[in-house]
């Protein structure tokens, strides 16, 4: 981890997703550059951010939407790093050949150089969540890079209920986490139960930026997907939270936006030398946790 170095702004790409990708990066490429022209130096896009949520059925021809990588997405976004000098983090559904897909995060550089890619390791299967049908689990670990202005930790979506992902990113120098995610509530069950998986969401996420003392930067998308009503009604609430788990920036649950926020890594620092949790780890005694469960 590089020391004295100056602070960054971050920004959050929180957006709608129609049904024509190109439409999708065309907006999102406008709004990179919006959050690049508010001063912007590493930006965010949410998950699968260039359709719409195709996990909610198991369809063979949406494997149709996986592209490689390098690719035409992660071209377009080096050349909007590129033309802005800001770190894009972007997720593209991976087509790494027949029959193996992934849910990958790439990060670009200021100049456009890929500085690397993640896998999602986790994946769900879930009503409307269906992604062991689509998604081969990551096989690349838990991954930082070293971009111009930050160091960058990439996580996705369902990455972020996992401490030891979250720990295991935040241990190879990250400054901030970012989980580029697509989550919302089954109408049906929103009256009983919204409030509290928000919660719970912000919550376990908030954990992970006090427990590592990083930033944390989850960015979601909002709107109702789905062929009926049941859908999805993805609840936005983009946000940022700095190393001791404070909000530093919210957006809204049901409206686009690009989110704004200064990490100083003098922050970091601050944080671990009065709340020196790393240092106290008992590294000889976690063995255990490479088990299933200590019966």
């Amino acid at each position: 981890m590089r020391a004295n170095r100056p602070p960054f702004t971050v920004g959050l790409i929180q957006m709608r997703c129609s049904t024509d990708p190109a439409d999708n990066l065309g907006r999102a490429i406008e709004m990179l550059r919006e959050a690049a022209a508010g001063g912007a130096r590493v930006a965010c896009l949410p998950e699968l951010f260039l359709s719409q949520y195709f996990c909610q059925v198991e369809d063979a021809r949406t494997f149709d939407l996986a592209e490689p990588i390098p690719g035409p997405t992660s071209e377009a976004l080096a050349a909007v790093a590129r033309e802005t000098g800001m770190t894009v983090v972007g997720s593209i559904f991976e087509r790494r050949t027949a029959g193996i897909y992934h849910n990958t995060a790439v990060v670009l550089d200021a100049d456009g150089s890929m500085a690397g890619k993640y896998r999602k390791m986790h994946i769900p299967d879930d009503p409307l969540y269906y992604e062991k049908y689509y998604f081969t689990p990551g096989d690349l670990g838990f991954k930082t890079f070293e971009t111009k202005h930050a160091n960058v930790g990439t996580l996705v979506c369902w990455d972020q209920w996992y401490p030891e992902a979250a720990r295991l990113t935040a241990l190879q120098g990250a400054d901030v986490l970012f989980y580029p995610t697509a989550i919302g509530w089954h109408p049906g069950e929103k009256a009983e139960f919204g409030a509290a998986q928000a919660s719970a969401w912000e919550t376990i996420q908030r954990g992970h930026a006090i427990a590592n003392g990083v930033f944390v930067a989850a960015v979601n998308r909002v709107g109702h997907e789905g062929p009926t009503d049941a859908g999805i009604e993805f609840w936005g609430g983009s946000f940022v939270a700095d190393p001791f788990g404070r909000i530093l920036a919210m957006g809204a649950r049901d409206r686009e936006e690009v989110l704004l926020a200064e990490c100083d890594p003098a922050l970091q620092e601050e944080t671990r030398r009065n709340w020196p949790f790393l240092r106290d780890r008992r590294i000889d005694a976690y063995a255990p946790i490479t088990r299933r469960f200590l019966d």
